[in-house]
């Protein structure tokens, strides 16, 4: 579900469901958990980096995950909070690569990033309300901070697919390179990183810039609501099968 490789300082995961555009199941949010934490332990790992297999980052939470059964919401969200944790409170730097589409879910990991690059061609969507969902996975609490409050209540309601290039003007992401070069740029970054100061930037990501709250590690969410998906609205556009 999720592949790890070493290079020079840095750990690589890539989120590795292909076939289905790397959409988010409990099993990839275990081994996404287990490899951010094994990333975070290893004294060995200076930096991270995360991509996607395939020609998306991440198409969101898979619906199809449950099929016919009724889904086990709050052991769900837990999973989902857990990767939150780990993503928020992460000490060293991590950089994300954009490859392709980046929805619902898959938008929230990718924000997560300190420093985020999307290829050519990548697209950025928030997803959630268009499916009858609350966003999740902290996106309410991190766009806000991206683009400013007006334009984070138009993302989300509205869910407008964005280019690399409309990303990059809202400042969603740092850089837009061409997508054959982006994993050698990534990469490249995350490995000056491995070779900085970390304990300084773990205090420096702990420290809010300007006058934002810090970064919260529990009870994600507006409202104290977490962050793993909302149940589905019963409203006539909401739901459908799975979540």
């Amino acid at each position: 579900m999720v592949l790890k490789e070493r290079q020079d300082g840095v750990l690589v995961l890539t989120l590795n469901r292909p076939e289905k555009l790397n959409a988010i199941t409990g099993e990839l949010l275990d081994a996404l958990y287990a490899a951010l934490k094994e990333g975070e332990e290893d004294r060995e790992v200076r930096a991270l980096l995360l991509t996607g297999a395939g020609r998306a980052f991440s198409a969101g939470q898979d619906l199809t995950e449950f099929g016919d059964r009724k889904p086990d919401y709050e052991a769900h969200l837990r999973r989902y909070n857990r990767v939150v944790e780990a993503l928020s409170g992460l000490e060293k730097p991590l950089v994300v690569a954009v490859n392709g589409v980046a929805a619902g879910a898959g938008m929230s990991l990718a924000l997560w990033g300190d420093l985020r690059l999307a290829a050519v061609g990548a697209s950025f969507t928030t997803a959630f309300v268009r499916i009858g969902l609350v966003p999740d996975s902290g996106l309410s609490f991190l766009l806000p901070r991206l683009v400013g409050l007006a334009k984070a209540q138009e993302l989300l309601l509205l869910s407008p697919r964005l280019s690399a290039e409309e990303a990059l003007a809202l400042g969603l992401v740092h850089r837009v390179v061409p997508a054959e070069k982006l994993m050698e740029e990534a990469l490249s970054l995350a490995k000056e990183l491995a070779q900085g100061p970390t304990r300084a930037y773990a205090l420096t990501k702990k420290a809010p810039p300007g006058d934002l709250p810090p970064l919260p590690h529990r009870g994600f969410g507006p409202r104290g609501r977490p962050p793993g998906p909302g149940r589905p609205d019963p409203g006539p556009r909401g739901g459908g099968p799975g979540l």
